[in-house]
Formats: C-alpha cells, structure tokens, sequence
C-alpha cells in the first residue's frame, strides 16, 4: 500500500512497523478496517480499545468515534486506489466488482467517499479509468449463484 498524503504515510509507516510488509489485505478487509482503526489512533497519540470491523463500521456509520469515521474513509480511500490498479492490470473495461464483507454494509458511504475519485486518480490514465464503472456486489450468496450459473 503508498498513500497519497502525509497521513496516510503516517498510517501506512505503523503498518508497516507492526506487520513488515503492508499488502492490500492489511488495510481493505474486516481485519484491515481494525488495523486502521489502530493505526489511526496511534498516530494521533491516543490510547483506545481495540474494536471489531462490525463495531467499527456502526460507529463510523453513526458518527458516534471520529477514529472509526476516518478509519472507515481511509478503508474506501484505500479500496478506490487498489481498484484502480486492478483495474489497470487487468485492463478491467467491463467494470469492477467489489465483493466482501464491509463494502456490501456501506454503499452509500462508500458512494460518498474518496474511493472513486481514487479509482481515477491514476495521472495519464485518468480518461481510461473514468470510462469503467465500478459496482458494489450486495447479493449475500453471490459466490453460490455463480457456481449455479456453471453447474446448469
């Protein structure tokens, strides 16, 4: 993971002291929300309880903890950047679909967050990226229709 801002350096140097090697599984996943939330506290000096994704992402969602707001913007800040990578990679021209177990709980967060403008936020690649949509899969047993799909 690079982040984009002196923060987010900040956030990713705790990481990166904790684990070694800070993948995207680190920041963008339940236990990559939790990590955030405590890398964000630890680099403002604060002293907290660790907390689940699920409380996390209710707290956030509430606006009841100002760490579990900005852990879960930072968490879709995050996504939006390693989409567009993948996006990049794979030459992903019919779209990107983000499956899981927080961004399906968040769409309208996460619509309202950074994590399109990341998405597009790839210098020279800017237009090739602003032409792919990117699509949240909400279904809870996508996986399982899927594998239907190829059994019939």
């Amino acid at each position: 993971m690079t982040g984009t801002c002196d923060r987010e350096d900040r956030i990713i140097q705790y990481l990166r002291g904790k684990f070694g090697h800070v993948s995207a599984e680190r920041a963008i996943s339940g236990g990559g929300l939790e990590n955030l939330y405590e890398a964000i506290a630890t680099v403002d000096g604060l002293f907290i309880d660790p907390q689940s994704a699920v409380e996390i992402t209710r707290r956030a969602l509430a606006h009841d903890c100002e760490i579990a707001y900005e852990a879960l913007c930072t968490f879709c800040a995050f996504l939006g950047c390693f989409a567009g990578n993948l996006a990049l990679t794979f030459g992903a021209k019919g779209g990107v679909y983000i499956a899981g177990g927080i961004s399906p709980r968040i769409p309208n967060f996460l619509a309202g967050s950074e994590s399109r403008s990341r998405f597009e936020s790839k210098g020279r690649f800017r237009s090739y990226l602003e032409s792919i949509p990117s699509y949240v899969i909400v279904h809870p047993a996508a996986a399982f229709l899927g594998l239907q799909s190829l059994l019939d």
